[in-house]
């Protein structure tokens, strides 16, 4: 279904953003509705620093049988309800390796993660496998100091190789890299997890590529990423699904962390983002993201995500951040709760972020 950027954005919070002497508004561009909508099924990265340590007894796997907390019927909830279409599976290296720097999967560690995307896949969804370790091992950076890119291609390729046959899995490279002393040679880290992704078979899947400082999107073209990541490309040298990866929160410094929101990010970050995106015909996914469940949250929010949509060709959706092991009371919780018969979302899934209340996503228009 096309209808007008106008249309779409009068479904929510209306705004205008200043630019220097331009206005941020709807462009010329033929409008279509946002590819993916969806959210964090978290737990299996629980333990897992910024600095790349994971402490792996922390984990708390959103799998029923390993855990108790029901990741698959939210899942099964946010897909059916919501008109959800994607999922980040976040995962520390260390708990797919059994605590061993290397590329080589733990057989039982792998088959209780595989549980979580079997689940996943099972609801019709895309499902990305995230590995949480900010571009680190237990403190060294990847490819400078740390494991090296032969490793780390080696960890890819044996990932890949056991869903190189699934069309909806998304490969996300890294989570938040940040404080990278040297952002090209970070980019050709993400060349050698690409050309083992693509070498193990996985020919067609999106790849999610992230850049520094925390793969933020305000910084992700001023901080170099966007220019050092747009040169990595598929073995045949196209640049085909591969995608960059940006993530961003709405708190007064844009760490996630507080649940009043101050700004829905287009001038300093969306605008100049998309504007590098169709000047270099690249796409990018938005694969953190959120607020605390309040009223300032449901505003920002629902402007940030109708603006996404007016820049459809460009950004290809939003998830936000987080479902599945977290408890109902954390700052940013997006856990449905259930009531015995039925799911209930948090106040910002259901009045902003459910594709079902904004109308703005392909999965339900």
């Amino acid at each position: 279904m096309l209808f007008s950027r106008e249309m779409a954005i009068t479904f929510l919070y209306p705004f205008i953003v200043t630019v220097s002497t331009m206005t941020v508004a709807v462009n010329a561009q033929a409008f279509a509705p946002l590819q993916y909508a969806g959210v964090n099924i978290a737990g299996f990265d629980f333990g897992c620093g910024t600095d790349g340590t994971c402490i792996i007894s922390e984990a708390v796997p959103p799998v029923y049988q390993l855990s108790g907390v029901d990741g698959l019927g939210q899942m099964q909830h946010f897909v059916k309800d919501d008109g959800y279409n994607v999922f980040r599976l976040p995962v520390g290296w260390q708990y797919l390796t059994y605590n061993q720097s290397t590329g080589v999967l733990n057989e039982t560690q792998f088959s209780n993660y595989n549980m979580l995307v079997s689940d996943c896949l099972s609801t019709g969804a895309h499902c990305e496998i995230d590995i949480h370790n900010y571009a680190r091992y237990d403190g060294e950076i990847i490819g400078q100091g740390g494991p090296t890119n032969e490793v780390f291609a080696q960890l890819w390729y044996n990932i890949a190789s056991y869903w190189k046959n699934e069309t909806n899995v998304i490969f996300g490279v890294m989570n938040e890299p940040h404080d990278i002393p040297n952002i090209t040679t970070w980019a050709e880290s993400d060349k050698y997890a690409v050309t083992a992704i693509r070498e193990a078979g996985a020919t067609t899947q999106m790849i999610l590529l992230p850049g520094n400082n925390y793969t933020s999107a305000e910084t992700f073209v001023s901080s170099g990423s966007a220019e050092a990541l747009g040169m990595v490309t598929n073995p045949d040298g196209t640049f085909t699904n591969l995608i960059m990866d940006v993530h961003k929160y709405l708190d007064y410094d844009n760490s996630g962390t507080h649940a009043p929101c101050v700004t829905n990010n287009i001038e300093d970050s969306w605008y100049p983002l998309a504007t590098w995106l169709r000047a270099n015909g690249r796409q990018a996914l938005n694969t953190e993201t959120g607020g605390g469940d309040v009223d300032s949250c449901v505003g920002y929010i629902s402007q940030q995500i109708a603006y996404q949509a007016a820049q459809s060709d460009v950004i290809l959706g939003y998830l936000g951040w987080a479902a599945g092991s977290f408890a109902t009371n954390y700052v940013l919780s997006e856990v449905p709760t259930y009531n015995g018969t039925g799911w209930n979302d948090t106040l910002l899934v259901s009045m902003a972020m459910s594709p079902m209340a904004n109308m703005l996503v392909a999965s339900v228009v």
